[in-house]
């Protein structure tokens, strides 16, 4: 650990209780905020990224560890999340029109837990905003320069964009409002990723049923080809799963993801259930948990994926990960790529270089 990253681990120590004295989506505006002030600030006063390439997606992946899709909603704090030391960022998810979410207060902690619970609703400020923001980003920016073979100081963490529909939209109309932002991210984009897996847009779970996402899946595959050929380039599809899947319903994902042609799979996001928190203040509130209380379930879906899928089949992990050893758990499960959200709330930013570092350190067989 670094100078800057040793500095950085005692400053959040002294900024979490301020923070946690906040109302919960107050403070991570605040807390966006402050990163945003502090990735500007002069190179030596950051953490020094842990570089620990790899090839995945026909990507390159400056590390193994990326930020979930949720934590930066509108694309509007990429390079602030960037000078944290992630891999990769996933950025949304953003529906073709903006739209409020659902009403406040939508965002609650369970510190006992090491959990979260959110029913934010795809709150999001439209794909024009988002796209615009990713543009404007200095990442971006140099993640095009690159494409064209430009050389560039210290290669850019991978961009993921993240699309869903917007709750106004009828679950059977909802294959043309992914069309749509697959369109519009599609020049932009290092991978796509799905989001059919939410529980705070209504219904949007039923997506993950065979005929739903059969239909869903072909019309995707279809309109990427045609996107491919029309704009010369071809960014992998993934799509992202809920935690709350019996066996049944991962083979149904299973196949529908190699016979439509998708390139990966985001496992998981929040989940329903409420098992591991009975009790606690908060439990009792609608929306998705995260945090400490998925790991687990989310770890049993990447084993029956990796089990199930082809060989070499990338896999991003994601749920409930608080430290370097939890990230390598999440490999040994069978991930390729880890992402973090809860945990950062939780343990700072110095969670990506620590789980980047204990990936890296992992002597275990990598794919």
């Amino acid at each position: 650990m670094d100078t800057a990253e040793k500095l950085s681990a005692l400053g959040y120590q002294l900024l979490r209780p301020l923070l946690f004295s906040q109302d919960p989506e107050r403070a991570h505006h605040i807390g966006m905020q402050i990163m945003d002030v502090l990735a500007a600030a002069p190179a030596c006063l950051r953490p020094d990224r842990v570089e620990d390439p790899v090839q995945l997606l026909g990507l390159t992946f400056p590390n193994r560890v990326g930020v979930a899709a949720g934590l930066d909603k509108n694309a509007s704090h990429i390079d602030g999340l960037a000078a944290l030391g992630f891999g990769f960022l996933e950025l949304g998810t953003v529906t073709p029109l903006a739209q409020p979410g659902n009403p406040k207060p939508r965002l609650f902690r369970l510190p006992e837990a090491q959990a979260i619970i959110n029913r934010f609703g795809f709150n999001n400020d439209g794909l024009a905003d988002f796209v615009a923001n990713v543009q404007r980003s200095s990442t971006w920016q140099k993640r095009q320069a690159l494409e064209r073979g430009a050389l560039v100081e210290n290669t850019p963490p991978v961009l993921g964009l993240n699309i869903g529909k917007n709750a106004a939209t009828p679950l059977e109309s909802a294959t043309g409002d992914y069309l749509k932002g697959l369109a519009r991210v599609w020049p932009l984009a290092d991978y796509v990723a799905i989001n059919i897996s939410s529980p705070n847009t209504a219904n949007l779970r039923k997506l993950q049923g065979s005929d739903e996402l059969d239909g869903l899946l072909g019309a995707l595959d279809t309109e990427r080809r045609r996107l491919a050929e029309e704009l010369g380039r071809n960014p992998p599809l993934l799509l992202k799963i809920a935690p709350d899947l019996d066996d049944d319903q991962i083979t149904v994902i299973i196949d529908a993801l190699t016979r439509h042609h998708i390139d990966g799979v985001i496992a998981t996001n929040t989940t329903l259930s409420r098992d591991a928190v009975q009790g606690l203040a908060n439990a009792t509130e609608s929306g998705g948990l995260s945090g400490r209380p998925v790991f687990e379930a989310s770890n049993r879906v990447i084993r029956a994926l990796r089990a199930g899928l082809p060989a070499r089949y990338p896999i991003i992990g994601v749920g409930g990960i608080m430290s370097g050893a939890d990230a390598v758990a999440k490999i040994q499960a069978g991930a390729d790529l880890v992402q973090l959200y809860s945990g950062l709330i939780y343990q700072g930013p110095s969670l990506v270089n620590a789980a980047a570092r204990a990936i890296h350190g992992h002597d275990g067989t990598m794919r």
